[in-house]
Formats: C-alpha cells, sequence, structure tokens
C-alpha cells in the first residue's frame, strides 16, 4: 500500500511536466490580434478629445501627455521620444500607440476572460484616466462608449 501514494505522486509529476511546455506556449501567445489592436488604435484615435487649442499640451492625434510619451516611448522602443519627435512622426506615433493598446488589450482580455467588449471599455477607461474602472457616468462615460463604438465600426470593416 505504501507505493501505491507513491506511484500516483509520480504519476502526478509526469503529467504535470508533460503540461508545462504546452501551457507555457499558451501563455507566450498574444490574446489579443493584430486586427484587435488596429481597431482599438483607430478608436482611440477618432475618440480623442479635440481642444481646439493650439499648444493644448497634447501630442499626435492620440492626444497624448508628454509625461505620458516619455514612459511609453521607453517602454516601447527602448528610448525617449520628445514630444515634437512624437508628433511630426505619424508613424512613430502609431507603432507607441499600438504597443501600448496590445498591452492593455492583453490585459483586459486576461482580466475579463476574453470578453472583447468589455476588454475594450476597460482599456479605453485606462486610456483616459489610468483605471481601468470608474468611467461609468459623466465625460468619462460619452468617452468610453464612443471607443466602443468607433471600435466595432472598425471590427465590422472587412479586412484587407
Amino acid at each position: 500500500m505504501s507505493k501505491n501514494p507513491i506511484k500516483l505522486l509520480l504519476s502526478t509529476a509526469i503529467v504535470s511536466l508533460g503540461l508545462l511546455p504546452s501551457l507555457a506556449q499558451a501563455q507566450q501567445q498574444p490574446l489579443v490580434t493584430d486586427a484587435q489592436v488596429a481597431a482599438m488604435v483607430e478608436a482611440l484615435r477618432q475618440a480623442a478629445p479635440q481642444t481646439k487649442k493650439p499648444n493644448d499640451g497634447f501630442y499626435s492625434e492620440w492626444q497624448v501627455k508628454p509625461e505620458t510619451l516619455k514612459g511609453w516611448s521607453r517602454t516601447c522602443l527602448k528610448k525617449e521620444l520628445t514630444p515634437a519627435e512624437f508628433e511630426n512622426n505619424p508613424a512613430i506615433a502609431r507603432q507607441v500607440v499600438s504597443c501600448i493598446t496590445r498591452r492593455e488589450l492583453n490585459n483586459q482580455l486576461s482580466a475579463t476572460r476574453n470578453n472583447e467588449i468589455a476588454s475594450v471599455r476597460g482599456a479605453a477607461c485606462w486610456w483616459m484616466t489610468g483605471s481601468y474602472k470608474g468611467c461609468d457616468k459623466g465625460f468619462t462615460a460619452e468617452y468610453v462608449q464612443k471607443v466602443v463604438r468607433f471600435y466595432q465600426q472598425q471590427r465590422s470593416k472587412p479586412t484587407t
């Protein structure tokens, strides 16, 4: 009888070790697709509040704050961009925004158990406020709804 618990323990360990490579591979695969990232990036661009003030302190079509830009560019490009570099190079701006959007959508897809629209809502709230929750009334709620609407429009377009 003393051998049975050991055999069971060894069998469990062997089965578990056999599953580890497939679990590690599943964790490495991004949850969010390129199409989802592209749709979210475009939705954020379309929903960006326009102050209509020159030199309002926000940069690019996504209306990013300079202090936010520094961290994002370090994370995504491994170098810090100036607001002027970000503002004057739409391709670099889109690259940085896409990188951060991918990260945040992945975080939200994990948190919402792959609920795409809840993930978009959470990421849009975070984009505006720095928090995934609390955008259920006022200006932030309107902004999040706008992002969701633009996102759904982008996702419904045929892919080319």
